[in-house]
């Protein structure tokens, strides 16, 4: 039997430095993880020879040139850590990085896809934030936003809240 495909859309916030920790987990439940990473992501927070070890793929950053091997099929996208920026332009149908428009396509051809944000209490409080998760949510998005989900931090502590990011609740959000 082969192995479910997950997309593992990374973008740039403290938690992509731990990324291993979220393909750790979804190998041990079966998955064959495929990262697609924004540029901040890639800039500021991510080993990408590390992760293409790791996933025993080559991470995407930009679209495939002519004569690359596609991606397989996904069955199931998890976007994690989703920033205050992915989810606004996501939302509002920007789609200025390779990221963002794999995320519109995706969404439109009704996979499955989970979100686990991390941004802080300012951040979520912003009307146009609220606005997108529900926009997200109205599109058959499961964005994991508020009580026992994703719950935010207060401004400038996102450093002391790496450790118990909910990497696991993406994967189970994943499967329900």
């Amino acid at each position: 039997m082969s192995q479910r495909v997950l997309y593992l859309f990374i973008c740039g916030a403290g938690p992509a430095s731990r990324i291993s920790d979220m393909v750790t987990l979804a190998h041990q439940e079966g998955w064959s993880v495929y990262c697609i990473a924004t540029p901040a992501a890639v800039e500021h927070f991510l080993d990408i020879p590390a992760l293409e070890h790791i996933t025993g793929h080559p991470v995407r950053t930009t679209y495939r040139k002519p004569g690359d091997e596609p991606l397989p099929k996904a069955d199931g996208v998890i976007v994690a850590p989703a920033t205050y920026n992915t989810i606004n332009k996501w939302a509002a149908g920007i789609s200025d990085t390779y990221a963002l428009n794999q995320l519109a396509e995706l969404t439109g051809l009704g996979v499955t896809i989970v979100v686990l944000p991390f941004v802080n209490q300012a951040l979520a409080a912003n009307r146009v934030f609220t606005r997108s998760v529900e926009e997200l949510r109205h599109a058959g998005v499961r964005v994991l936003f508020g009580p026992g989900e994703f719950e935010p931090h207060p401004p400038r502590t996102g450093g002391q809240v790496l450790d118990t990011y909910p990497w696991d609740r993406a994967l189970k959000a994943l499967t329900r």
